[in-house]
């Protein structure tokens, strides 16, 4: 007679939340409890019939939380030492200016550095560059001996919206070519192009737009981190088990859902592997650097980066993948100060790919 095996997460149990499950870090919990991310998570006040109108509305409304949560977070850490920084203003694709926020290794170098292309999350509708977790990642990685290049892309929502794919892609493939013909200035020997969550989509979706057009010499690795890429949050398919089991743990489908409207608010790019890179091919991946695709146990989004990685292997890419167990989505590059064993081991497992390409 077999045992009964309980299942994971919220198929296991549907009233189960981030801060109720076994698997969660309880150090990530004891962080996320006081800020309310680690119960259930608020309805989002927008019906399925929404226009697009009312979703900007919406991620207007919520991209100033964003911001407080991470200054709060970030706001007693000391300063990383060693890093000076600076900004680049670059003529994108469409005639816009696309600031680059750059840090380095105050220390010269005999020989080139690699350059992490860091292209930050917010679903590709909201949040910034400037933010301070974002700037503290970059200056991290900069200590790692690495030359690190910020792209602040144009939003589909936001306060730097609203500007729907593929505008911040664009932006980003205009940040490439900038980075890769400003090499020898910035001491650069190789580029990573690197992202979480939706920056995750913009770094595969760079990738890929790269290798269309002729551009693909530019990148020498992809670091995606727990890539937001499939698009299918409205109805999600059961093959991407994650979106049922971690559903509602700091990402939930409802709200995804209509960040995928604001970024492609007709739907016509649903297929599109430039605005959801889950939908390349495997003909389409032939010939891509190497890649690591990193996601973490309990996200909604982890099963839509292993596919991505399955594709990848197929189709013959240099490709690892690394699973950080315990934490929610974004949980090893926004929880600095409650897991920063977590956080180092990420950042020094990117700058360890960069270093050995």
């Amino acid at each position: 007679m077999s045992e009964h095996v309980a299942l994971p997460g919220k198929l296991g149990d549907p009233d189960r939340t981030l801060g109720t499950d076994p698997r969660a870090d309880s150090r990530m919990v004891a962080a996320l409890a006081p800020l309310g991310l680690a119960g259930a998570p608020e309805p989002v006040p927008l019906s399925s019939e929404a226009t697009a109108e009312e979703i900007y509305e919406y991620t207007a409304t919520i991209e100033p939380g964003f911001e407080m949560l991470f200054d709060m977070i970030y706001a007693d850490l000391p300063a990383v030492e060693g890093v000076e920084s600076r900004t680049e203003v670059v003529s994108g694709a469409d005639g816009n200016d696309v600031n680059l926020y750059i840090h380095q290794p105050s220390a010269a170098s005999d020989s080139p550095r690699p350059c992490i292309l860091h292209i930050h999350g917010g679903g590709m509708v909201i949040l910034k560059a400037s933010y301070a977790n974002y700037v503290r990642w970059r200056e991290e990685l900069a200590a790692l001996d690495l030359v690190v290049v910020g792209v602040e892309f144009r939003n589909a929502g936001g306060s730097l919206g609203p500007h729907p794919f593929p505008a911040g892609l664009n932006d980003c493939t205009s940040a490439l070519e900038w980075v890769y013909a400003n090499k020898a200035g910035l001491g650069v020997s190789k580029v990573v192009a690197s992202g979480e969550s939706g920056g995750g989509n913009l770094t595969l979706a760079t990738t890929l737009k790269a290798s269309r057009e002729g551009r693909l010499h530019m990148i020498d690795g992809v670091y995606a981190q727990c890539p937001y890429i499939s698009g299918a949050y409205g109805d999600p398919p059961m093959e991407l088990t994650s979106l049922h089991e971690n559903d509602g743990y700091f990402l939930s489908s409802e709200m995804m859902d209509h960040m995928v409207r604001a970024y492609d608010p007709d739907g016509e790019n649903l297929a599109n592997p430039l605005a959801w890179p889950l939908n390349a091919g495997v003909g389409d991946l032939k010939g891509l650097p190497p890649h690591v695709i990193s996601v973490n146990e309990l996200d909604p989004l982890r099963d839509e980066g292993l596919a991505y990685f399955r594709k990848l292997a197929e189709a013959g890419v240099s490709v690892s993948s690394r699973t950080v167990n315990g934490t929610c989505h974004a949980g090893d590059v926004i929880l600095r100060g409650a897991l920063p064993e977590v956080y180092a081991a990420s950042a020094r497992d990117l700058a360890a790919f960069a270093h050995s390409l």
